[in-house]
């Protein structure tokens, strides 16, 4: 896969958008990294990185203010789908998050999003399935080892200024 188009579907609210402004850093079969402004104007996030673990149904982004300061890290559990003649990746929020603020508390957010999406049709079993064993192993790998690991390829591209 060479730097494909990127596209985010959600399902709360319904939408698909094509990441157009977003700036990949790195790719390969099992990451994607990028670098990224808000789509909308916020007082609160500025900018950002996301590193996508395309194997593993995480994305990891490092949300920053307007002075470059670490707002938090939000993780989003994913699932995508890549068309190769399109060259294009289209990430499918699956709804569950996890924020982990700079002191390190961590807070899983959006399971009630999850249960509205999975009552009203607009996921199946198999991706509540998916979202809930994601979000599982996530949790398990922050309580092991937080989220230096998963942060590890964004800071080091932001230590080599990109």
């Amino acid at each position: 896969m060479e730097h494909p188009i990127l596209y985010r579907r959600r399902f709360i609210p319904d939408e698909c958008v094509q990441l157009k402004d977003d700036e990949i850093l790195e790719c390969n079969d099992k990451i994607i990294i990028t670098k990224w402004k808000t789509l909308h104007d916020r007082c609160d996030l500025s900018s950002g990185y996301s590193c996508y673990y395309l194997d593993r149904g995480v994305k990891v982004s490092k949300f920053l203010k307007a002075d470059g300061s670490l707002l938090c890290w939000y993780c989003d559990i994913i699932t995508s789908e890549y068309d190769p003649e399109k060259n294009s990746l289209l990430v499918i929020d699956l709804l569950a998050d996890v924020k982990i603020y700079p002191d390190g508390r961590q807070r899983v957010v959006d399971l009630d999003e999850l249960s509205e999406a999975f009552e009203k049709g607009l996921i199946d079993e198999t991706l509540l399935k998916k979202s809930l064993l994601s979000l599982n192993k996530l949790l398990n790998d922050l309580y092991e080892h937080g989220i230096l690991q998963l942060a590890e390829p964004i800071e080091e591209l932001i230590a080599k200024g990109l």
